[in-house]
């Protein structure tokens, strides 16, 4: 693992996904919003990044809360989104900005990969979350579609996705381009699909017993041992403590701490090879008295990832 790498200029291309329907709580709509009006356009720029902002992915009203599948909830409208976002990603990764998607329920994964994976195939997903989400629609049990995103991506379930839930997204990357990491609530099906398919994955239980420095390395020797690939991140909010973000639709205690997070998002930023950023399930309806901490507390992440540092900031010229 590469980690003396300064971070470089970047073009940054921000690309908004108001978007609730692939789970059931209102609210993760907001999400782009609030992070725009926390300033997350000014803050990349003063880290010395151009930032161009594609505002937000248009949401079919028409489509929300409608189905052709009763194994996915929404599907109709979750599909017709993410066609979209995948087109517009491929666009922005195509132009060589570093894409950031701010979401929006977790259900945005499957197009920001997809149209990630249209013009860098051979990128790797570093999945931070405190869930999966790779539950098929057979082996799901809420049918809620923020838990499936990488069923519908990965090339190995592609027997497992029934062709008429979104007929536009095609299978674009294999298992051993992921890995997991802050996981502590995962399926029963999931964790089959996880230890048959060899993706690896690191607990909770795991980063406590490493630490978040063993962590990292081992994650990102094992999707990217030479060190080329460009690294798309999807970064649910929930993979860290609900003590720091507690505005987000299915917390889970025992997640990463702020300090975790941030050394993910410096050691990440220092290689120079982060492509996409997802932020998803923001959700400032939930814990409403704590929303602001919550953007916040993203916001610093995010900055994190693009040279805001620790020991104070720098942007190689």
């Amino acid at each position: 693992m590469s980690g003396t790498m300064a971070t470089h200029r970047k073009t940054v291309g921000i690309i908004g996904v108001p978007f609730s329907d692939g789970q059931p709580k209102a609210g993760t709509e907001d999400g782009p919003k609030c992070l725009r009006d926390a300033g997350v356009v000014a803050t990349l720029e003063k880290l010395g990044h151009t930032v161009e902002d594609h505002h937000d992915i248009l949401v079919d009203k028409n489509l929300l809360g409608k189905s052709n599948c009763p194994k996915t909830k929404n599907n109709l409208s979750v599909s017709d989104v993410n066609q979209k976002l995948s087109k517009k990603v491929a666009e922005t990764v195509a132009k060589k900005q570093t894409a950031v998607v701010i979401g929006g329920d977790h259900s945005l994964g499957i197009g920001s990969i997809q149209g990630h994976a249209k013009v860098e195939p051979h990128l790797v997903v570093i999945w931070i979350d405190a869930h999966a989400d790779i539950n098929t629609p057979n082996t799901s049990t809420t049918h809620n579609m923020h838990g499936m995103p990488l069923s519908f991506v990965v090339k190995e379930l592609e027997k497992e996705i029934p062709g008429d839930v979104m007929p536009w997204c095609k299978p674009c990357i294999s298992a051993k381009q992921i890995v997991y990491i802050g996981l502590r609530d995962v399926d029963p099906g999931e964790r089959k699909i996880i230890e048959d398919r060899g993706i690896k994955s690191f607990s909770m239980q795991e980063v406590d017993e490493l630490g978040i420095v063993e962590t990292l390395r081992q994650a990102l020797e094992h999707v990217d041992p030479k060190h080329k690939a460009p690294i798309h991140v999807s970064f649910d909010i929930d993979s860290v403590d609900p003590q720091y973000t507690p505005s987000t639709g299915t917390a889970v205690s025992g997640g990463l701490t702020l300090r975790e997070m941030f050394y993910i998002a410096e050691t990440i930023s220092k290689t120079g090879r982060l492509s996409v950023l997802d932020v998803a399930e923001v959700n400032p309806r939930i814990a409403e008295q704590h929303a602001q901490k919550t953007v916040q507390n993203t916001m610093d992440v995010i900055a994190s990832f693009f040279g805001r540092r620790r020991e104070g900031n720098y942007i190689k010229q």
